[in-house]
């Protein structure tokens, strides 16, 4: 699966939800969006509820938050957990 991945740690508000919500309107089946943040984007959240999207996020050990969203509700996102996320810049 094709990932897009943003690094939000370091974004203010409202930049790591519009760039989101950016990714999220191109995702197909074969994709998904992966954020590091400094906390849990709610907002974010509750958007990918309301459009039935799959969800995960966890807080890791630091204290950094990992989302994964995608269209494809039967994908088991936590598979794509990278543990070495958080020692990466946005692309």
């Amino acid at each position: 699966m094709k990932r897009y991945f943003i690094d939000a740690r370091e974004m203010v508000h409202p930049e790591p939800l519009e760039r989101s919500i950016a990714i999220l309107k191109i995702l197909d089946e074969e994709s998904y969006l992966y954020m590091l943040h400094r906390m849990q984007p709610v907002p974010l959240l509750s958007l990918a509820k309301e459009h039935r999207l799959n969800a995960v996020s966890f807080e890791d050990g630091k204290g950094e938050w990992h989302i994964l969203i995608s269209p494809e509700c039967d994908c088991d996102l936590s598979r794509f957990v990278d543990a070495d996320a958080g020692d990466t810049k946005s692309a």
